[in-house]
């Protein structure tokens, strides 16, 4: 896991400290490998490791073109990378794109993305696991994403002399890098050629533990979100289903965000179509959603059938993994899941739509695009259905409310393009052909 996930809180030496921090990594895996054998994630993060470094020399074995890593955690951060990865593409189109991944609800969903050359997991942080993976894929330059900072990997690059940089990473002042007993994981970041952050915060705060090289860049997931919108792609399942009808859509939606929007569709079929994408596709859950909406469901694997009488329905439940971002442009209004729990999901695949964005109100706060535009006006945080319903039927009854949240949510993401465009150009001059 992640360094932000890992709260050693010492003021022992830099010695102790790293056989500290290997001594937690050792921890993780052991408490992975019980998991294993209960939990279908933990079995997956477990097995995509076996035969790894045997799978990584073969991949690698005939390979004579420079490599660039892209390392991402899951796949919110392979969203942010990816039009990093793109670029890189068509900026060095000699060069081999290796990417890993942390989890497997990253690898699992990605794992034959056809903008990278290789696609793994990435092995565990260990002195001689980062080595020996080094050694093997040979980087001419190393891309990790938002807050992925792990010692031995850092170390092993920075004695290769490989370029690492860190792309939409994003700090606050609570994290462990600031604090008094924090020198240990600042000598990580140290060892990074550059970070693009996302905000002017995360640069006062790395420029007060003496590390300077870095540019407000903004987040990569606006010029991402946004050349979704460049390219549509038609659904013509989906639009059948909606017709002219005005459409709610809801986005990586989790138990406690059905809580609160069941009694919002039951009360609402009639004069609304939902369009549900579960963040976690089990048939229990799909089930849950169909006996707590009153209105007649059908199940996107259903509707291919041309007989359905589309119509008679008004929830269309997607039990597919990867249409969330083409469903945004259906909606008039859209409610992203999540933040009564974990945290928020990406706002901005539907705000690049320009449309009102409703969510929870627990746990939105660090993400910076939600704070931002509730301020703006574009997106509602809610307490629950009650809210939810009285926030509605200001935009229904006063259209003015409406047409102000939907030009502020497409403004800001326009606001906000080119982070891409500063990080390729540092990387001209890190990568020659």
């Amino acid at each position: 896991m992640a360094l932000k996930h890992i709260g050693l809180k010492s003021n022992l030496a830099a010695p102790f400290m790293a056989l500290l921090y290997s001594f937690s990594i050792l921890l993780m895996r052991i408490g992975f490998g019980i998991a294993a054998w209960f939990h279908p994630k933990a079995r997956l993060f477990v097995s995509g490791r076996r035969q790894l470094f045997k799978n990584l020399q073969a991949a690698f074995k005939n390979n004579t073109a420079k490599v660039i890593w892209v390392h991402c955690a899951s796949l919110g951060e392979f969203e942010q990378g990816r039009p990093v990865m793109e670029r890189l593409r068509t900026e060095f189109p000699g060069i081999k794109i290796l990417l890993t991944f942390f989890s497997p609800s990253g690898y699992e969903v990605r794992k034959n993305y056809t903008g990278a050359d290789f696609v793994f997991y990435l092995p565990w942080d260990t002195a001689s696991q980062a080595r020996r993976f080094v050694e093997i894929t040979n980087p001419a330059l190393a891309i990790f994403i938002k807050y992925e900072f792990w010692y031995h990997f850092a170390a092993a690059l920075r004695k290769k002399n490989v370029p690492i940089i860190s792309v939409s990473s994003i700090f606050r002042a609570n994290q462990i890098f600031f604090q008094s007993y924090g020198a240990f994981f600042q000598r990580i970041l140290k060892n990074f050629d550059h970070f693009f952050v996302q905000n002017q915060t995360s640069l006062t705060l790395l420029k007060s533990i003496n590390i300077p090289n870095a540019t407000v860049a903004g987040d990569t997931r606006f010029d991402r979100v946004h050349a979704i919108t460049q390219q549509p792609v038609a659904l013509e399942a989906i639009e059948n289903f909606k017709g002219s009808d005005r459409t709610f859509v809801v986005g990586s939606m989790w138990p406690e965000d059905l809580d609160v929007l069941a009694p919002f569709m039951n009360d609402h079929k009639k004069s609304l179509r939902f369009i549900i994408a579960p963040h976690e596709i089990s048939e229990t859950f799909l089930q849950q959603i169909e006996t707590s909406v009153q209105s007649r469901c059908v199940r996107y694997s259903q509707i291919a059938n041309p007989a359905l009488p589309l119509a008679d329905y008004s929830v269309l439940i997607i039990d597919n993994v990867g249409m969330l971002s083409k469903l945004y442009r259906y909606g008039e209004f859209a409610y992203v899941g999540g933040a009564y729990g974990k945290g928020l999901h990406n706002i901005l695949e539907a705000a690049c739509y320009g449309v009102p964005i409703f969510f929870g109100n627990l746990n939105y706060e660090k993400f910076k695009e939600a704070t931002d535009l509730i301020m703006r006006g574009g997106a509602f945080a809610l307490s629950g259905y009650a809210e939810l319903e009285a926030t509605y039927e200001l935009m229904v009854n006063r259209p003015e409310n409406f047409m102000l949240a939907c030009e502020v949510t497409k403004a800001y993401v326009e606001e906000n393009l080119g982070a891409t465009e500063k990080i390729i150009s540092h990387c001209r001059k890190l990568v020659s052909t």
